[in-house]
């Protein structure tokens, strides 16, 4: 009996314990069913949602009929374990395929339908378009709510906080991302006493901070970023708020010097000034004193002066330093001062700073830190070797950008471990030699790599195919050489944006295995060979291929609408060959210069999307097809040098938005179109070496040429392709997930204008194309006189009128004619008056027939002294050559005229010789 006594005193514990479980769970299993009156609401709820949208998938599938009493099983919804009592609804982001809520008209929330929630503790209503609600008087019901989260929605004007008074309970109010404006609503909150987290984010709040904010007396975090605000923080209720451990400011246009009375805000963890106008020496602000900061964000602001790093010795908390700068008066140090950091940063963000200016060292204080997980100190002006050190001593490290300093030698990276290296840009630096065997082995998880604009040279290791999750890779302008790797375009399916161009890489790339899809490929001023596929490639963007040895005929998708990449086709300076194929082409640049392409332009080739046509450079025949001049969005029309015959047809009128015409090195005939007059935004017309006749249309000055609105700027334009998507969660009151501003990956406008000015030809491209006029009608057959008017083109740049059979007196020497030299007007025998050297007004007279005088000798009048007349000759030319080398000598405008007249005498030989082979070589060919 002993014994069993014993055992039963020594199981009783476990009894109790299961007999308190069996307790417990049949507590919860009672009350998981949730409230009969809040489950028809819940269903009421539901019926209102789904009237109000386009969703085409159920809505909220498990809130159904047919499960009686188990509501607190619905998705979304939490009950209470005691009460049975629904206390959370989130109810944010409804639709799901859809970045906001679409709705049939505009939506007003019926506060009504949340009645029967009494108990209601959370109520997410976020990202779902709302734009107000209805029946405010409501929310008295509501009276338990301690979460309010209404942001990402469409509310507007004030805020009715009349009826947000009765949830006086509320401790987190987020309506950020919405649309109210006016002043900020602080006045209208003195029953938020227990309200912790404020967002009012990304609204049209305008005003300062007010000192109603003293009302908000527990409050924890405040975000007001992204608004339109301004003034001082030198608001001493601000700095009352003892309590505040997170504040967020960024994107307004906040001014003046950080107030000393943030002293006082012992608790704070996070500030995010960022993007404002605030301004003075950060030296002496209160930062030194913020001992509690973990995350700083000082970036894009007025600051000047010296801002040492010392200043954050005591900070023990701090993981993350963000400064951002484009400010040529701010100075950041870190090596002035010997200090040892208290801190372990998990992220350093310190692009185009002027950082330890003197030296150029890189900070010497990451030698003691172990837990990066970011380092971007691009821009910098840094120099030395490879920091290998900073990879080995932060095994966790993400993100390494040191793009556009002065770093030099080989770069490697550590051969002991495997890296969690995602991206890493070390573009724009002096990095030379060969990349390591393994690199992709080492760095298995890379998704961005961008090595350009360095020294590497030789072959690509075979590994960089094991990068399988690259997105981006960039190697463009080095010395690399050989054939890529040939599991590259097999293994990185990932690839978005691939980028080889201005290296030495040969062999055939479109090789059966490339079935990537890609935004943009680069691969121009290589030496790759082989034929574009027939099969599409899937580029979305950016197709570049030009000057390199390809080969073949063009293939139909690359004019196909659907196919073809929607920005830019350059696969000009190749050896493509055969005719231009019909289709629909919406690419904005097509450039197919330089090749040997031949036969019709098709006229079955639809341009109406197209910007810009280069063509440059081929044996194309024929004339204009009519059909290809119906494009009103054509603003670059490029055939030189081809063989196209006829005269420019009528319907080049529709080309209304045509601001560059060149049609030179042609075969073109008959007189210049009037029409042409209609195209009041060219700025280049260069119809030159063609066989135009007749006279230059006097409505020529109705062009702009070069007058520029801003609207004209077609040029300059380009497309940025940003890697913006690295982000890291951070633990904080307001839940941010902060974006890693990365590197921008930057596409120009492919279009490059050749234009001769005194016999040199140069090119045009970005703004200096916008900003560049010309008109050259040289090397043709016109007639007749200049018409005056052209004189009022004041912001022409550059004429060319020389070799036709113009004939009269040259236009005023004034006005725009002023400035344009007699190189404009050689070649036209029949034109005189300044600049020419030719006078109108003068008249022929015969020179006076010589007398015999009665005192000459017997000997002939024209006989002279041989040996007078060579030393005399001999004296009078070195008196002559020195006299003009004294002159050229002193005065350096003379000499410079001097120079300038041999070599427009040495340009034209060279044009004139070269114009007269190519006529000879093409009518040979023809």
């Amino acid at each position: 009996m002993k014994g069993v006594s014993q055992n039963f005193s020594m199981g009783w514990p476990l009894v109790k314990s299961l007999l308190w479980a069996l307790l417990l769970f049949v507590q919860i299993h009672e009350h998981k069913a949730c409230i009969e009156e809040e489950r028809m609401g819940l269903l009421e709820l539901k019926a209102f949602l789904k009237s109000y949208t386009n969703y085409t998938k159920p809505l909220l599938p498990t809130w159904v009929f047919e499960t009686k009493g188990e509501c607190c099983s619905w998705e979304r919804v939490n009950c209470s374990t005691t009460t049975g009592h629904v206390i959370n609804l989130t109810l944010s982001n409804i639709n799901e395929e859809q970045e906001r809520f679409y709705l049939k008209g505009t939506w007003f929330l019926n506060v009504s339908l949340l009645q029967p929630f009494k108990e209601l503790r959370i109520l997410d209503l976020s990202n779902n378009g709302i734009s107000g609600w209805l029946g405010n008087e409501e929310l008295v019901n509501l009276s338990n709510l301690e979460v309010l989260n209404l942001g990402g929605n469409h509310l507007n004007g004030s805020l009715p906080f009349k009826e947000l008074a009765y949830l006086n309970n509320l401790k987190v109010l987020i309506l950020g991302g919405n649309e109210f404006d006016g002043s900020l609503p602080f006045k209208d909150m003195s029953n938020f006493s227990s309200l912790e987290i404020l967002d009012l984010s990304d609204n049209y709040f305008t005003g300062s901070i007010t000192p109603y904010i003293k009302a908000l007396s527990s409050l924890k975090a405040i975000s007001l970023s992204e608004n339109w605000l301004n003034g001082t923080l030198n608001t001493p209720e601000l700095c009352a708020l003892k309590k505040l451990e997170e504040i967020e400011l960024a994107n307004n246009g906040f001014e003046g010097m950080l107030p000393p009375c943030l002293n006082n805000l012992t608790s704070l963890s996070y500030l995010d000034i960022s993007s404002n106008w605030f301004n003075g020496n950060l030296s002496s602000s209160p930062i030194a004193n913020l001992t509690s900061l973990e995350y700083i964000d000082l970036s894009y602001n007025l600051f000047e002066g010296l801002f040492s790093f010392n200043l954050f010795a005591n900070h023990s908390k701090l993981k993350v330093i963000q400064f951002l700068s484009d400010s040529n008066k701010l100075d950041i140090e870190t090596e002035n001062h010997s200090w040892d950091p208290l801190f372990q940063l998990k992220v350093l963000v310190l692009p185009n700073c002027n950082l330890n200016r003197l030296t150029g060292n890189f900070p010497k204080f990451l030698l003691n830190q172990h837990e990066l997980e970011v380092v971007d100190i691009s821009h910098s002006k840094l120099n030395g070797s490879f920091p290998i050190w900073l990879l080995e001593n932060n095994t966790r490290l993400q993100m390494l950008n040191l793009r556009s300093n002065s770093f030099m030698g080989e770069f490697h990276l550590p051969s002991d471990h495997y890296m969690n290296l995602g991206w890493l840009d070390l573009s724009d630096n002096h990095f030379d030699g060969k990349l390591q065997e393994d690199i992709g082995k080492r760095i298995p998880k890379i998704e961005y790599l961008n090595l350009s604009r360095n020294q590497f040279e030789s072959n690509l290791p075979s590994s960089i195919s094991d990068m399988s999750n690259l997105w981006v890779l960039d190697l463009s302008f080095n010395k690399f050489s050989g054939e890529l790797p040939v599991d590259l375009v097999a293994n990185c399916t990932s690839l978005d944006v691939l980028r080889l161009s201005n290296n030495n890489f040969h062999g055939e790339i479109f090789s059966k295995h490339f079935n990537l899809s890609l935004v943009a490929i680069e691969l121009q001023n290589n030496k790759f060979t082989g034929t574009l596929p027939v099969v599409p490639l899937k580029v979305q963007l950016l197709l570049n291929i030009s000057n390199n040895h390809m080969t073949g005929t063009i293939p139909l998708w690359i004019v196909n609408r659907s196919m073809a990449p929607r920005y830019v086709v350059d696969l000009s300076i190749n050896s493509f060959e055969g005719k231009i194929p019909c289709g629909l082409a919406s690419s904005e640049v097509i450039n197919l210069s330089h090749n040997l392409l031949s036969g019709l332009l098709p006229s079955c080739l639809n341009l109406w999307d197209v910007r810009h046509v280069l063509l440059q450079g081929n044996k194309l025949t024929g004339s204009l097809p009519k059909a290809i001049l119906n494009s009103s969005s054509l603003v670059t029309l490029d055939f030189r040098d081809n063989r196209f015959i006829g005269s420019i047809p009528n319907e080049i009128v529709g080309l209304s938005h045509l601001k560059v015409l060149s049609l030179s090195g042609n075969y073109f005939s008959g007189v210049i179109s009037k029409q042409l007059c209609q195209l009041k935004r060219i700025g280049i017309m260069d119809l030159s070496n063609n066989s135009f006749s007749g006279t230059i249309p006097y409505c020529f000055n109705n062009i702009s040429f070069g007058k520029l609105a801003a609207s004209d700027l077609v040029y300059t334009p380009h497309v940025s392709f940003w890697s913006d998507s690295f982000s890291l969660p951070y633990k904080s009151l307001l839940n941010r997930h902060f974006q890693i501003e990365g590197s921008s990956l930057d596409f120009y406008e492919h279009v490059e204008i050749e234009i001769v000015t005194k016999y040199r030809a140069d090119l045009y491209k970005g703004l200096n194309l916008d900003l560049m006029s010309a008109l050259d009608l040289s090397l043709n057959k016109l007639i007749g006189e200049i018409p005056p008017k052209l004189g009022q083109l004041s912001s022409l740049h550059g004429l060319n009128l020389s070799h036709n059979q113009l004939t009269g007196k040259l236009p005023d020497f004034k006005a725009q004619f002023g400035t344009f030299g007699k190189s404009s007007y050689k070649g036209n025998p029949f034109l005189c008056g300044p600049p020419l050297e030719k006078s109108c007004t003068g008249t022929d007279e015969s020179p006076p027939s010589p007398r015999k005088s009665s005192e000459t000798s017997d000997g002939k009048w024209y006989q002279v002294d041989l040996l007078v007349f060579s030393t005399s000759f001999s004296v009078s030319y070195i008196i002559f050559f020195m006299g003009v080398a004294s002159v050229l000598y002193i005065n350096s405008h003379w000499r410079q005229q001097c120079f300038n007249l041999i070599e427009d005498r040495i340009y034209w030989c060279y044009y004139f010789a070269l114009n007269t082979l190519k006529r000879l070589a093409n009518r040979m060919c023809r």
